[in-house]
C-alpha cells in the first residue's frame, strides 16, 4: 500500500481545507449557538462537488473514490463538524439513489442533489427501531401505480429542511428480508414533523422525528427491489461508518492542533506548558492514537473501493477506533486548555460535544463490536483480517 496522498489528492485536500477555513470554522460557534442550518453554505459546498463526492459523473457527481472523499471530508470537519457531518450523509443519500434509482428519478433528482441545491435526509431509526434496525415498523403497501407509507423515523438529520427522504419501510415479513427502500420527496401530502430536539452537540443541523400517513409514493421511486431496502441500508452504512469515523479524525485533529499552539503559549509556574513532560506525553498520546485513527479510516475507505468480501468488518473497526480515539482527542485537549477549554470563547468544548454523537450513530460502538466479534467467531475469518 501506498500512504502517500497523490497529486490529485492533496488538491482536494487543499480545496476542502481553503472551503473550511474560509467557510466553516469562522461561523461555526454562531452556528451551534443559534441552531443555525447553513443551507447557503452548504449549496457553496455543493458547487465545490462536496455534496455528490462519490456520485457518478453523469449525474453532475465527481465520481471519486470513499479513499478520496475521506481526505475531504477529513479537511471539512476540521472547519465544523456539525456541518460536515449532515454533507456526509447527504453524500449518502444522494450516492444511493444514484446507485439503486430508476433512470427517470435519477435524471429528475441526482444532479440538483449533487450540487447542493437540494437536500437530502436518511430515514431509517424508528422510536421503537435504533440498534435493532431489522425490526423496524414503517410500513409500505403497493396500491396500484402507487406505495403507501405509514409510520415514523426518529433522530433523522435534516428533517424539515430537506427535500429528498430514502425511507427504509416494510413491504413484507418480519427481519430484514421484508424491507424495502423509497425515494420520498420530502413535500408529499401526509408527511409531518415533529419539533426541532434540543441537543448536546450537532447544532447546525436540526434533528426531527418524521410521521407518514398514508403518504402516496410513486411506484418508480422504488429504490432496487422490494425486500432489498435493509442490504441497501447496510451498504449506505459501511460508507457512512467511515464518514462519521474521519469527522472524528478531523475534528481531533483541529482540536490537537489548538492544543500544540496552546501549550507554546501558555505560561505556568513561570515555564512554557510544552515544557512540562508530563503534558508533552499526553500530546505524543493524542498524535498517536490520531494518526492511528486516520490511517484505520483510509484502510477501511480503499477496502471498501476495492468491494473487498471484509470491508464491512473493517469499516466497523476503523468507526469503532476512530470515533473513540477521536472523542479521546477532544476531551484531552479541553483538558489541557485547562478552563479555558470549558468556556465557548475556545472551540474544544464544542468539539468534545460534537464528536459524542458519533460513538451513538451510524450504528453504536457497541454494535460495532458485534459485528467485528461475528467476523473473528466465522471460520477463517482473522486469516483475511490479517
Amino acid at each position: 500500500m501506498d500512504f502517500e496522498l497523490s497529486d490529485e489528492q492533496r488538491e482536494f485536500q487543499q480545496a476542502a481545507r481553503a472551503f473550511a477555513e474560509g467557510e466553516l470554522a469562522p461561523h461555526a460557534a454562531h452556528w451551534d449557538a443559534e441552531s443555525i442550518f447553513p443551507v447557503e453554505t452548504i449549496a457553496r459546498a455543493g458547487e465545490l462537488g462536496f455534496c455528490g463526492l462519490y456520485t457518478p459523473e453523469r449525474w453532475g457527481g465527481l465520481g471519486l473514490s470513499r479513499q478520496d472523499a475521506a481526505i475531504v471530508f477529513e479537511e471539512l470537519a476540521a472547519g465544523c463538524t456539525s456541518t460536515t457531518a449532515y454533507i456526509t450523509i447527504h453524500n449518502m443519500v444522494t450516492w444511493m439513489l444514484s446507485r439503486w434509482g430508476q433512470q427517470a428519478l435519477c435524471d429528475e433528482w441526482v444532479p440538483a442533489l449533487a450540487s447542493g441545491r437540494k437536500l437530502g435526509s436518511y430515514c431509517l431509526t424508528e422510536p421503537q427501531a435504533g440498534s435493532d434496525a431489522a425490526s423496524l415498523r414503517t410500513r409500505a403497501r403497493k396500491d396500484g401505480d402507487f406505495y403507501v407509507i405509514d409510520g415514523a423515523k426518529a433522530f433523522i438529520s435534516g428533517a424539515g429542511q430537506t427535500d429528498m427522504l430514502v425511507v427504509m419501510a416494510r413491504t413484507g415479513g418480519d427481519g430484514a428480508a421484508g424491507i424495502s427502500a423509497f425515494a420520498v420527496p420530502a413535500n408529499l401530502p401526509g408527511i409531518s414533523y415533529g419539533k426541532k430536539e434540543e441537543k448536546m452537540g450537532w447544532n447546525s443541523q436540526p434533528t426531527r422525528i418524521i410521521n407518514f400517513d398514508q403518504v402516496k409514493v410513486p411506484a418508480a421511486h422504488l429504490l432496487g427491489e422490494e425486500g432489498e431496502g435493509f442490504a441497501i441500508a447496510m451498504k449506505g452504512l459501511d460508507g457512512g461508518r467511515i464518514n462519521i469515523a474521519v469527522c472524528s479524525v478531523g475534528t481531533a485533529q483541529a482540536a490537537l492542533t489548538r492544543a500544540q499552539a496552546y501549550m507554546q503559549e501558555r505560561k505556568q509556574f513561570g515555564r512554557e506548558l510544552a515544557q512540562f513532560q508530563a503534558l508533552q506525553f499526553k500530546l505524543a498520546d493524542m498524535l498517536t492514537e490520531l494518526v492511528a485513527a486516520r490511517q484505520m479510516v483510509r484502510l477501511a475507505a480503499w477496502k471498501l473501493d476495492q468491494q473487498s468480501p471484509d470491508a464491512s468488518s473493517y469499516c466497523a473497526m476503523a468507526k469503532r477506533f476512530a470515533t473513540d480515539a477521536g472523542f479521546n482527542v477532544c476531551n484531552e485537549a479541553l483538558q489541557l486548555h485547562g478552563g479555558y477549554g470549558y468556556i465557548r470563547e475556545y472551540p474544544l468544548e464544542r468539539h468534545v460535544r460534537d464528536t459524542r454523537v458519533h460513538q451513538i450513530l451510524e450504528g453504536t460502538n457497541e454494535i460495532m463490536r458485534l459485528i467485528i466479534a461475528r467476523a473473528i467467531l466465522k471460520d477463517g475469518a482473522t486469516e483475511n483480517l490479517r
